[in-house]
């Protein structure tokens, strides 16, 4: 029985789809190993899969650590200088445990030990993309966090966004000396960064998100195929969907079609007063609204027409909604996505941004920067999508193609494909 050992860090948009990964590669009749945070365990095993800690525990339950990871303009340096890559050594320890017996190795962003663990065991090993950042390519530039005049300097053409992906390189090169510092111990060759190049798999490179977000590109790494989203709901078709709660049942058919605002499992935790906002902005509306909450209280004062929940699958209340209202983490946005409704995208950090502007330039969403989200702002933008009938038929445009996408499936075949043809060093 072929062994693969699935490596993640991050949310649960991070984890969902290699949760789903899991899965169909044991329906098919392999092992299948998720190796992530411990904060993670008593999520992976009550999926019956078995799990494997490895370090950083990057929890989300830590305020500070989110706070910091979630800064939109230096959450990502702040992420890998202080957690990734300090950690290196510790996440190379536990891979090479964990990879042990393994016939394969499958690794997201951040997992940046996998390529080392592979060369020292002779094992082949894919990398997976779950958005169209991971990928940098300078034909369609990504929104990166930071000033904003370099997103009109990327508008120039390729050569000026290899400049600026140079630029970056030069400025980050310090970020990673400890992963620099473990291949030489390890007697390994140089590799080109982790956040850009080398991070990718001789292998396999797996784009696990839609052809909505980014077609293939010229300058995508060798040996990368496009699968699609992975949704982790897809494989819960055992047994009979949970219904909804009864509260949420009775409110649905209440009323009209409410708003739905969330901010996904991490800005969630920082979300500052982003409901309180989100309550008048339906009131302004004169809109019914439905407010995920996590673990904020809610706002004070609610009328019955808007109803304050802690957490609700995606899948399941996305359908409901007359628009959504997220923080655009790519989890989140796919979902948006397959239910066919319009949204604003309010985004944090990372690659929250570019996927906002991907969602703006498909028709069916509209980006609001997060400081200059007020009741009044998220009103007039909820309105211009809600009053004119072309988002959401853009909206239902792109749910109708994404059902004909089958990311697990077509991403275990290609794993499966790897396992076979690959020769071991």
């Amino acid at each position: 029985m072929p062994r693969f050992v699935l490596v993640t860090y991050g949310s649960l948009g991070d984890l969902h789809p290699t949760l789903a990964l899991a899965h169909e590669l044991r329906r098919r009749g392999h092992e299948a190993i998720v190796a992530t945070s411990e904060s993670y365990r008593a999520r992976v095993t009550a999926q019956g899969l078995q799990f494997v800690p490895v370090r950083p525990d990057l929890s989300l339950a830590n305020p500070e650590l989110v706070r910091r990871v979630m800064d939109g303009q230096r959450g990502s340096e702040y992420l890998m200088r202080e957690l990734v890559f300090p950690n290196i050594r510790d996440m190379h320890t536990d891979l090479a445990a964990a990879a042990v017996g393994a016939d394969f190795l499958v690794a997201s962003e951040l997992a940046y030990a996998v390529p080392l663990v592979a060369a020292r065991l002779n094992l082949p090993w894919a990398f997976f993309a779950l958005s169209p950042i991971s990928f940098l390519s300078v034909h369609d530039p990504v929104v990166l966090p930071g000033p904003a005049f370099l997103r009109h300097l990327q508008k120039i053409g390729p050569r000026t966004n290899r400049f600026i992906l140079r630029v970056a390189r030069t400025a980050s090169h310090s970020w990673w000396a400890p992963l620099r510092a473990l291949r030489r111990e390890l007697s390994l060759r140089p590799a080109a960064s982790p956040l850009f190049n080398g991070k990718y798999s001789p292998h396999l490179n797996l784009a696990l998100f839609s052809p909505l977000l980014q077609a293939p590109q010229p300058d995508w790494p060798a040996r990368t195929h496009q699968p699609g989203f992975c949704f982790f709901d897809e494989l819960e078709s055992d047994a009979t969907p949970s219904p909804l709660p009864a509260a949420i049942a009775t409110f649905l058919a209440a009323g009209p079609p409410p708003i739905v605002f969330t901010l996904g499992s991490a800005a969630v935790q920082v979300a500052e007063d982003f409901y309180l906002h989100s309550a008048r902005a339906a009131q302004l509306l004169g809109r019914r609204a439905l407010l995920l909450l996590g673990p904020n209280p809610p706002p004070p004062g609610l009328p019955p027409s808007i109803l304050a929940w802690d957490y609700l699958p995606y899948a399941q209340i996305f359908p409901h909604a007359a628009a959504i209202v997220h923080q655009g983490g790519v989890g989140t946005s796919a979902q948006a996505l397959r239910a066919g409704r319009p949204m604003v995208i309010v985004p944090f950090a990372h690659d929250q941004f570019d996927n906002a502007a991907r969602l703006t330039r498909l028709g069916s969403g509209r980006t609001l920067a997060r400081a200059r989200y007020t009741p009044t702002s998220a009103a007039q933008a909820l309105a211009a999508l809600l009053d004119d009938p072309l988002p959401a038929q853009l909206a239902a445009d792109h749910a109708t193609r994404l059902r004909t996408e089958r990311g697990i499936t077509a991403a275990c075949d290609a794993l499966e494909h790897a396992l076979n043809v690959t020769p071991v060093r």
